[in-house]
């Protein structure tokens, strides 16, 4: 018999008998892998360019953020923290630091963990954020449906493209408060006329211009360049830069190259009785569906009408309806092991403490502990980073929406699924094509 048994507990609510079968039962099936084909084409150009703008602070209302400090390359794709720290930070991952006064003194922590951006380029991609705010809907006009509505631009390259426009219309994240510069004042009136006033910020510098015209065609002059020519070279940079699909498990289904035995056994268990194959599925190891997890709470969460709490809502802050409470998407996990913290908002920096609580959320909420997570100090925030762990009609209303029955299983199957999870990164991970720029147009200092 293998260590690991299904058990029942009274404050977990049961999934439907279907889902059930899905969640734990799981399939024999192995994930397929993918080649450079799976991913949208990119045109070189482009992505020359898009990789400039995603580490140029141009892009921020204060010029002091860009999209590398939450998503680096020293830092895998990511930041390396639980709760990042954006506008008016400095420094980079665990060593990013606050300001003091005005607007370099931070205001409240990013809500989220920033996500990874491995593979983000997979033409399978139909859904982004955490929470699902922007996905391919073939029925709006742009072809995407967003948080913008009918102001979403027109001409996007991609799902990704969609997605770069929204990180510079957070206060938290790039454009700071109303009042502070010409970026959040136009954002405080539409989002179009936020995306201009970015848009001739980049146009307004020679050095873009010249890019813009080798990158498209179309661009006869700067008045050509707009919002969608920059996020879509974004996107171009995103999508090349991040494909990594040469990892041990890939050897072995492309060419049959036996796995580490514990990788092995891990294998059999991901894709067997510990049932992680159910929603870790495809080539991406994402169904991009979305479930509660349970993942502990902590943070300035994402306030809403309706919601007043610090806490997090997950899918139902897109969908305002109640069944999406606490759900979030689930994450991909080639790279896993390079890119903690881990849950939706990085509640785990240790792998194994995240297998743990995918095998039993009940058991590891209550034994988590602040100390767990990995936040910048901040000390004006670090007062009222936990303040929801101790509302503890809260804490019963997450339990009872869980979507994961538990799972009971020996140290020597989570050695097993670590295993086999450090056996989805690439080989190359860590040789990027284009990499972090010594410069930028706007000769603003690269992070």
């Amino acid at each position: 018999m293998p260590a690991m048994h299904i058990i029942t507990k009274p404050l977990v609510r049961a999934a439907t008998a279907a889902c059930a079968a899905l969640l734990f039962f799981g399939t024999s099936a192995q994930a397929d892998t993918m080649t450079a084909e799976d991913f949208l084409p990119v045109e070189a150009a482009q992505a020359r360019l898009g990789q400039l703008l995603f580490y140029d602070k141009i892009m921020s209302g204060n010029l002091n953020i860009s999209c590398a400090t939450c998503h680096h390359h020293d830092l895998n794709s990511a930041d390396g923290v639980s709760l990042g720290l954006g506008e008016g930070g400095y420094g980079l991952g665990p060593d990013r630091l606050s300001g003091l006064v005005g607007n370099t003194r931070v205001a409240e922590r990013i809500p989220r963990n920033a996500p990874a951006l491995w593979n983000i380029g997979h033409k399978d991609r139909r859904v982004l954020f955490h929470d699902g705010r922007v996905e391919r809907d073939a029925s709006q006009p742009s072809g995407f449906k967003t948080p913008a509505k009918g102001q979403t631009p027109l001409g996007l390259n991609s799902i990704v493209a969609a997605q770069a426009l929204f990180p510079p219309t957070s206060a938290a994240e790039m454009k700071g408060q109303p009042g502070d510069n010409d970026v959040a004042d136009a954002f405080a009136r539409s989002f179009t006329e936020g995306w201009e006033t970015i848009a001739a910020r980049v146009r307004s510098k020679p050095a873009y211009e010249t890019a813009f015209r080798i990158a498209y065609p179309h661009v006869k002059s700067p008045e050509d360049i707009t919002i969608v020519e920059i996020v879509n070279a974004i996107a171009a940079f995103e999508m090349s830069e991040w494909q990594s699909f040469d990892s041990p498990y890939d050897a072995y289904v492309n060419a049959g190259k036996p796995l580490d035995p514990l990788a092995e056994k891990g294998r059999q268990l991901f894709f067997g009785e510990a049932g992680c194959s159910s929603c870790h599925s495809g080539p991406l190891f994402t169904d991009q569906n979305f479930y509660a997890a349970g993942v502990p709470q902590f943070g300035p969460g994402r306030k809403f009408d309706g919601n007043d709490l610090p806490r997090d809502m997950g899918r139902m802050e897109t969908t305002r309806d109640p069944a999406d409470a606490y759900k979030f998407r689930v994450p991909s996990l080639r790279n896993v092991a390079l890119t903690g913290p881990y849950g939706h908002n990085g509640a785990y920096t240790d792998l194994r403490d995240m297998i743990r609580h995918m095998c039993d959320p009940v058991t590891t909420r209550a034994n988590w502990t602040p100390g767990m997570a990995r936040l910048p100090q901040v000390p004006w925030l670090d007062k009222d980073d936990f303040t929801i762990v101790s509302l503890a009609d809260e804490q019963e209303r997450q339990i009872s929406k869980l979507d994961i029955t538990p799972v009971e299983m020996v140290e020597a199957d989570i050695d097993a699924l670590e295993a086999f999870l450090n056996a989805l990164t690439g080989e190359t991970a860590m040789q990027r094509p284009l990499g972090r720029p010594d410069r930028v147009p706007s000769g603003l200092p690269v992070d």
